[in-house]
């Protein structure tokens, strides 16, 4: 009879390994978390002193970042930002989500709202189902953009001029680095603008312009130097741009308002010295009406 004791014995490791290398990527997830974290707060930070310093009023309090382990989420209440022309917004809070593997692409909303302040105009409150931004490609000179408002309604201060649109289905504005063959022009943007189902306010021109019906209307063009949109100062958004020569090319637009129709095209659109647009527009209208 063989000896128990003698028997060769199996090491336990084997047993272990699978536990102690998961405890050793989760140790190095998470010291790359708390770094991307440290990033993100340290990014943050150093964007709105840029635009501090270029004459913007960026404002906010109680910024976190949480979301460990797969998540990046920022948080922060009492959001303002306002430009040199003194056009802002803001926002009781704002929410934005990244996943941890992929921080290029950000997904920001306000839950609560946001409140528009046009400049010599007064504020406009919005709110709505859901107000949201994405924001893809932070790696590349221009990101692609995405602004979604749901059932959007806008009620405007009662120190304020009136807001001409009361509310929508949806308004969505997107940009993206325009394409040509397959390469990104380097300063080029296309951008387009949808009004869905929109009501205007009592006795406003939309509510008269859309005969009491709603109005749905969709633009696209690309812009050409689309770098001097950022600097914007006391003159407005567009006054850099003006002073660049820059045009709007390939100009499409579509608009329906009850039971009217009309398009509008358009090559391609220069600013001149005013910052007026000049160029040729054709504009073709089915069953006008009243509008």
């Amino acid at each position: 009879m063989t000896d128990p004791s003698l028997a060769p014995r199996h090491s336990r490791w084997s047993l272990y390994a699978p536990f102690v290398v998961l405890l050793v990527l989760l140790a190095a997830w998470t010291v790359w978390w708390f770094v991307l974290a440290r990033q993100v707060e340290g990014r943050l930070e150093a964007q709105a002193e840029r635009l501090r310093q270029a004459g913007w009023d960026i404002r906010y309090t109680d910024a976190s970042v949480t979301g460990w382990p797969f998540r990046a989420r920022v948080a922060a209440a009492h959001v303002s930002v306002a430009s040199p022309s003194g056009h802002a917004v803001s926002a009781p809070e704002l929410v934005a989500e990244a996943n941890a593997y992929q921080p290029t692409k950000w997904v920001i909303v306000a839950p609560d709202g946001l409140t528009l302040d046009r400049a010599g105009k007064g504020k406009v409150a919005i709110r709505g189902e859901a107000i949201r931004m994405s924001l893809s490609g932070l790696d590349h000179r221009w990101p692609n953009l995405a602004l979604e408002m749901v059932e959007p309604v806008f009620t405007a201060h009662p120190d304020s001029e009136p807001f001409p649109v009361a509310r929508a289905a949806r308004f969505e504005f997107y940009a993206r680095p325009h394409v040509v063959g397959d390469q990104a022009t380097t300063d080029d943007l296309d951008v387009m603008v949808r009004l869905l189902d929109a009501r205007g306010r009592p006795d406003g021109a939309v509510e008269g312009f859309a005969q009491d019906g709603r109005l749905t209307t969709q633009i696209e063009a690309v812009i050409g130097k689309a770098s001097t949109l950022s600097g914007m100062d006391a003159a407005g958004v567009f006054s850099a741009w003006t002073r660049a020569g820059g045009t709007f090319r390939n100009v499409r637009g579509e608009l329906t308002a009850g039971d009217s129709a009309a398009t509008l095209s358009s090559d391609l659109l220069r600013a001149d010295a005013n910052g007026r647009l000049t160029g040729s527009v054709d504009f073709q209208a089915r069953r006008p009406g009243p509008a």
